[in-house]
C-alpha cells in the first residue's frame, strides 16, 4: 500500500471533526498528491464526476490487537456493537472511507494537480491511499437501511455564538465552524454544563460549554 496523496484541512486535531463525511458540506479540503503521482493524466475524466470516494489511513490508533466490539459515540459510549457494524477507527486495519464533493480540479500548480473537495471529515495531513469516482447508479441504494445509526442521525445542538466572537473567525470559515459545533463534538457520555471544551479550527481555538441542547461559545483564541 502506497500513500498517493495527503489532504489539507482546517483540523490539526481529531476533536471536532464530523463523525461522517458529508455532514458539514461547508468543510473544505485540498488533496495534494505525493511527487510520484503528480501527473494530470491520472485524473483525466475525473472532471465528469462531482463526488469521489477517498480511502485513507486513521492515525494515532495503532494497536497490537484489534477490538471485536466498540462503543459508538452516538449511542452514549456505553453500548457495545460489533466493530464491523460501525465506522470506528479501532479496526484490524486502520482504513477510513469518505465520500466527498469534488468542487474543482486545479491542474497547473507548483504541487502538480490538486483536488478541491467539500464535506470532509479528515484531519489535516491525513494520508490517502486511493481515489475513486462515486457512481450513483451503483453506489446509491435507495432501499438501504441505516441500522442503529439511523436512530441518531438528525441530532443537532443549538449554537449561540456572539457576533463579537464570530467576527474573530474569517468570514469564509464562519458557517463551517457553526455547522461543526451543531454536531456536538463532545463524547456523548459527557454531560457537565460547567466543563469547557476547545475545538482547534483554521488556526483558532474555539472554546464552548454545553447545557442541555444549547452550545454556547465562550472564547475564540488565535
Amino acid at each position: 500500500m502506497k500513500i498517493i496523496a495527503r489532504i489539507e484541512t482546517d483540523f490539526p486535531e481529531k476533536f471536532g471533526i464530523p463523525r461522517q463525511s458529508g455532514l458539514v458540506e461547508e468543510l473544505k479540503g485540498t488533496i495534494v498528491f505525493e511527487p510520484e503521482y503528480r501527473n494530470k493524466d491520472a485524473l483525466k475524466g475525473l472532471e465528469g464526476y462531482n463526488y469521489i470516494w477517498l480511502l485513507w489511513q486513521f492515525e494515532g490508533v495503532e494497536r497490537d490487537s484489534w477490538s471485536v466490539t466498540v462503543r459508538p459515540p452516538r449511542l452514549g459510549g456505553n453500548k457495545h456493537m460489533g466493530v464491523f457494524a460501525t465506522r470506528s477507527p479501532f479496526r484490524p486495519n486502520p482504513i477510513g472511507l469518505s465520500s466527498v464533493r469534488l468542487e474543482k480540479i486545479e491542474s497547473d500548480t507548483e504541487r502538480g494537480p490538486v483536488l478541491h473537495v467539500a464535506g470532509v471529515d479528515l484531519r489535516h495531513n491525513t494520508p490517502i491511499y486511493d481515489i475513486k469516482p462515486y457512481l450513483p447508479y451503483v453506489d446509491c441504494h435507495t432501499d438501504a437501511t441505516g441500522g442503529f445509526a439511523h436512530e441518531v442521525k438528525d441530532y443537532e445542538l443549538k449554537v449561540e455564538f456572539s457576533e463579537a466572537l464570530l467576527e474573530r473567525i474569517p468570514e469564509e470559515k464562519r458557517q463551517a465552524i457553526i455547522a461543526v459545533l451543531k454536531q456536538d463534538p463532545r463524547p456523548s457520555y459527557h454531560n457537565d454544563p460547567t466543563r469547557q471544551y476547545g475545538v482547534s479550527f483554521a488556526g483558532f481555538n474555539v472554546r464552548f460549554v454545553v447545557d442541555g441542547g444549547v452550545l454556547t461559545v465562550v472564547e475564540v483564541e488565535r
